[in-house]
Protein backbone atom coordinates (compact mmCIF):
# COMPACT_ATOMS: atom_id res chain seq x y z
CA UNK A 1 0.00 0.00 0.00
CA UNK A 2 0.93 3.64 -0.42
CA UNK A 3 0.71 5.45 2.91
CA UNK A 4 0.87 9.22 3.39
CA UNK A 5 2.35 10.65 6.59
CA UNK A 6 1.44 14.26 7.42
CA UNK A 7 4.13 15.77 9.66
CA UNK A 8 4.57 19.05 11.52
CA UNK A 9 8.31 19.28 12.26
CA UNK A 10 11.58 17.39 12.47
CA UNK A 11 10.91 15.79 15.87
CA UNK A 12 7.42 14.49 15.12
CA UNK A 13 7.84 12.07 12.22
CA UNK A 14 6.64 8.50 11.65
CA UNK A 15 9.50 6.99 13.74
CA UNK A 16 8.56 3.40 14.74
CA UNK A 17 5.67 3.40 12.28
CA UNK A 18 8.14 3.99 9.44
CA UNK A 19 10.00 0.83 10.53
CA UNK A 20 6.80 -1.21 10.53
CA UNK A 21 5.78 0.07 7.09
CA UNK A 22 9.21 -0.78 5.66
CA UNK A 23 9.27 -4.23 7.29
CA UNK A 24 5.85 -5.05 5.85
CA UNK A 25 6.64 -3.81 2.35
CA UNK A 26 4.53 -0.64 2.20
CA UNK A 27 5.46 2.68 0.57
CA UNK A 28 5.67 5.69 2.89
CA UNK A 29 5.39 9.23 1.53
CA UNK A 30 5.82 12.19 3.88
CA UNK A 31 4.08 15.54 3.58
CA UNK A 32 5.83 18.15 5.75
CA UNK A 33 2.82 20.41 5.81
CA UNK A 34 4.23 22.78 8.44
CA UNK A 35 7.12 23.85 6.20
CA UNK A 36 4.87 24.45 3.22
CA UNK A 37 6.06 21.39 1.39
CA UNK A 38 4.02 20.12 -1.53
CA UNK A 39 1.75 17.17 -0.95
CA UNK A 40 3.10 14.02 -2.65
CA UNK A 41 1.29 13.29 -5.87
CA UNK A 42 -0.73 10.19 -6.59
CA UNK A 43 -3.35 8.29 -4.63
CA UNK A 44 -2.71 6.97 -1.14
CA UNK A 45 -4.41 4.01 0.48
CA UNK A 46 -4.10 5.35 4.04
CA UNK A 47 -3.06 8.48 5.93
CA UNK A 48 -1.14 9.00 9.18
CA UNK A 49 -1.22 12.46 10.80
CA UNK A 50 1.39 12.97 13.52
CA UNK A 51 2.01 15.41 16.37
CA UNK A 52 3.54 18.86 16.61
CA UNK A 53 4.13 21.86 18.84
CA UNK A 54 1.30 23.72 17.10
CA UNK A 55 -2.27 23.74 18.41
CA UNK A 56 -5.80 24.05 17.10
CA UNK A 57 -6.70 27.72 17.53
CA UNK A 58 -3.30 29.00 16.37
CA UNK A 59 -4.31 29.36 12.73
CA UNK A 60 -3.13 32.98 12.56
CA UNK A 61 0.40 31.85 13.42
CA UNK A 62 0.14 28.59 11.44
CA UNK A 63 -2.22 29.26 8.52
CA UNK A 64 -1.47 25.84 6.99
CA UNK A 65 -3.69 24.36 9.73
CA UNK A 66 -6.65 25.36 7.55
CA UNK A 67 -5.22 23.21 4.74
CA UNK A 68 -4.88 20.30 7.16
CA UNK A 69 -8.47 20.62 8.37
CA UNK A 70 -9.72 20.68 4.78
CA UNK A 71 -7.62 17.66 3.79
CA UNK A 72 -8.78 15.67 6.82
CA UNK A 73 -12.39 16.49 6.07
CA UNK A 74 -11.94 15.25 2.48
CA UNK A 75 -10.27 12.04 3.64
CA UNK A 76 -12.99 11.26 6.17
CA UNK A 77 -15.71 11.97 3.62
CA UNK A 78 -13.94 9.80 1.03
CA UNK A 79 -13.52 6.92 3.50
CA UNK A 80 -9.73 6.99 3.38
CA UNK A 81 -8.38 5.10 6.42
CA UNK A 82 -6.74 7.68 8.69
CA UNK A 83 -4.94 7.57 12.04
CA UNK A 84 -4.27 10.87 13.83
CA UNK A 85 -1.75 10.97 16.68
CA UNK A 86 -1.70 13.76 19.32
CA UNK A 87 -1.98 16.96 17.24
CA UNK A 88 -3.24 14.74 14.41
CA UNK A 89 -6.05 13.52 16.65
CA UNK A 90 -6.83 17.09 17.64
CA UNK A 91 -6.97 18.36 14.06
CA UNK A 92 -9.16 15.37 13.19
CA UNK A 93 -11.49 16.18 16.09
CA UNK A 94 -11.62 19.85 15.08
CA UNK A 95 -12.33 18.97 11.44
CA UNK A 96 -15.24 16.84 12.68
CA UNK A 97 -16.69 19.70 14.73
CA UNK A 98 -15.40 18.93 18.24
CA UNK A 99 -13.77 21.45 20.63
CA UNK A 100 -10.01 21.25 21.21
CA UNK A 101 -8.91 23.01 24.39
CA UNK A 102 -5.87 23.42 26.67
CA UNK A 103 -5.49 21.00 29.56
CA UNK A 104 -5.16 22.35 33.09
CA UNK A 105 -1.60 21.04 33.31
CA UNK A 106 0.51 19.60 30.47
CA UNK A 107 0.92 15.83 30.34
CA UNK A 108 4.36 14.24 29.99
CA UNK A 109 5.15 10.60 30.65
CA UNK A 110 3.06 7.48 31.13
CA UNK A 111 -0.55 7.60 32.29
CA UNK A 112 -3.10 4.93 33.18
CA UNK A 113 -5.46 4.46 30.24
CA UNK A 114 -8.45 2.17 29.83
CA UNK A 115 -10.34 1.04 26.78
CA UNK A 116 -14.08 1.54 26.71
CA UNK A 117 -16.27 -1.43 25.79
CA UNK A 118 -16.30 -0.08 22.23
CA UNK A 119 -12.51 0.24 22.34
CA UNK A 120 -12.06 -3.36 23.44
CA UNK A 121 -14.22 -4.46 20.48
CA UNK A 122 -12.54 -2.10 18.01
CA UNK A 123 -10.31 -3.73 15.35
CA UNK A 124 -7.61 -1.12 15.97
CA UNK A 125 -7.64 -0.19 19.66
CA UNK A 126 -8.74 -3.70 20.60
CA UNK A 127 -5.23 -5.05 19.95
CA UNK A 128 -4.14 -3.23 23.13
CA UNK A 129 -4.73 -4.50 26.67
CA UNK A 130 -7.97 -3.38 28.32
CA UNK A 131 -5.86 -1.27 30.74
CA UNK A 132 -2.38 0.04 29.97
CA UNK A 133 0.01 2.91 30.60
CA UNK A 134 0.15 5.22 27.58
CA UNK A 135 2.86 7.74 26.75
CA UNK A 136 1.42 11.25 26.56
CA UNK A 137 3.08 14.54 25.68
CA UNK A 138 0.41 17.18 25.23
CA UNK A 139 -0.92 20.48 26.49
CA UNK A 140 -4.26 20.28 24.65
CA UNK A 141 -7.07 17.76 24.52
CA UNK A 142 -10.03 17.02 22.25
CA UNK A 143 -13.69 16.36 22.93
CA UNK A 144 -15.24 13.32 21.27
CA UNK A 145 -16.66 14.54 17.93
CA UNK A 146 -20.38 14.29 17.12
CA UNK A 147 -21.12 10.87 15.68
CA UNK A 148 -17.76 9.44 16.83
CA UNK A 149 -17.22 6.63 19.32
CA UNK A 150 -15.03 6.99 22.40
CA UNK A 151 -12.48 4.16 22.49
CA UNK A 152 -10.13 4.96 25.39
CA UNK A 153 -9.96 7.35 28.31
CA UNK A 154 -7.33 8.41 30.83
CA UNK A 155 -6.36 11.79 32.28
CA UNK A 156 -7.76 13.19 29.02
CA UNK A 157 -9.80 11.66 26.20
CA UNK A 158 -7.37 9.17 24.71
CA UNK A 159 -8.98 7.75 21.57
CA UNK A 160 -12.02 7.84 19.30
CA UNK A 161 -13.21 6.51 15.97
CA UNK A 162 -15.27 8.18 13.28
CA UNK A 163 -16.06 5.82 10.39
CA UNK A 164 -12.65 4.86 8.96
CA UNK A 165 -10.70 7.49 10.93
CA UNK A 166 -9.14 7.04 14.35
CA UNK A 167 -7.62 9.62 16.68
CA UNK A 168 -5.32 8.79 19.61
CA UNK A 169 -4.00 11.39 22.03
CA UNK A 170 -1.10 9.18 23.17
CA UNK A 171 2.06 8.50 21.14
CA UNK A 172 2.36 4.91 19.87
CA UNK A 173 5.09 5.85 17.34
CA UNK A 174 7.61 7.34 19.74
CA UNK A 175 11.34 6.71 20.21
CA UNK A 176 13.34 7.45 23.37
CA UNK A 177 15.48 10.33 22.09
CA UNK A 178 12.47 11.86 20.37
CA UNK A 179 10.43 11.90 23.59
CA UNK A 180 13.35 13.26 25.63
CA UNK A 181 13.76 16.11 23.12
CA UNK A 182 10.07 17.00 23.53
CA UNK A 183 10.30 16.99 27.31
CA UNK A 184 13.55 18.97 27.38
CA UNK A 185 11.97 21.65 25.19
CA UNK A 186 9.09 22.06 27.68
CA UNK A 187 11.42 22.89 30.56
CA UNK A 188 9.68 24.30 33.61
CA UNK A 189 6.17 23.45 32.42
CA UNK A 190 6.80 19.70 32.87
CA UNK A 191 4.64 17.96 35.49
CA UNK A 192 7.71 16.17 36.88
CA UNK A 193 11.53 16.58 36.67
CA UNK A 194 13.22 15.67 33.38
CA UNK A 195 15.47 13.13 35.13
CA UNK A 196 12.39 11.32 36.46
CA UNK A 197 10.83 11.26 33.00
CA UNK A 198 14.04 9.80 31.58
CA UNK A 199 13.98 7.00 34.17
CA UNK A 200 10.33 6.36 33.35
CA UNK A 201 11.14 6.06 29.66
CA UNK A 202 13.99 3.62 30.33
CA UNK A 203 11.68 1.38 32.35
CA UNK A 204 8.48 1.53 30.31
CA UNK A 205 9.27 2.45 26.71
CA UNK A 206 10.26 -1.01 25.37
CA UNK A 207 6.89 -2.54 26.27
CA UNK A 208 5.08 0.57 25.02
CA UNK A 209 6.84 0.38 21.67
CA UNK A 210 5.60 -3.19 21.23
CA UNK A 211 2.07 -1.87 21.74
CA UNK A 212 2.84 0.81 19.15
CA UNK A 213 3.99 -1.69 16.55
CA UNK A 214 0.89 -3.79 17.18
CA UNK A 215 -1.36 -0.76 16.80
CA UNK A 216 0.33 0.29 13.57
CA UNK A 217 -0.08 -3.16 12.04
CA UNK A 218 -3.73 -3.26 13.08
CA UNK A 219 -4.28 0.04 11.28
CA UNK A 220 -2.53 -1.26 8.18
CA UNK A 221 -4.75 -4.35 8.20
CA UNK A 222 -7.83 -2.16 8.34
CA UNK A 223 -6.51 -0.01 5.51
CA UNK A 224 -5.69 -3.06 3.37
CA UNK A 225 -9.18 -4.47 3.97
CA UNK A 226 -10.77 -1.25 2.69
CA UNK A 227 -8.76 -1.00 -0.54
Amino acid sequence: MRVLAVTHGALVGPELFADVLAEDGHELHEWEIASGGARPTGEHDAVLVFGGKQNVGEEREYPWLHDEYAAIKRWTEDGTPLLGVCLGAQTLAHALGAPVTPVERPLAGFYETELTDAGAADPLLGVLPRSFEALNANGYTFAIPPGATELARGPVNQAFRFRSAWGVQFHPEVRRDQALAWFAAEGRSLPKPLAELEQELEAKLPAWQEHGRRLCRAFLRQAAAST
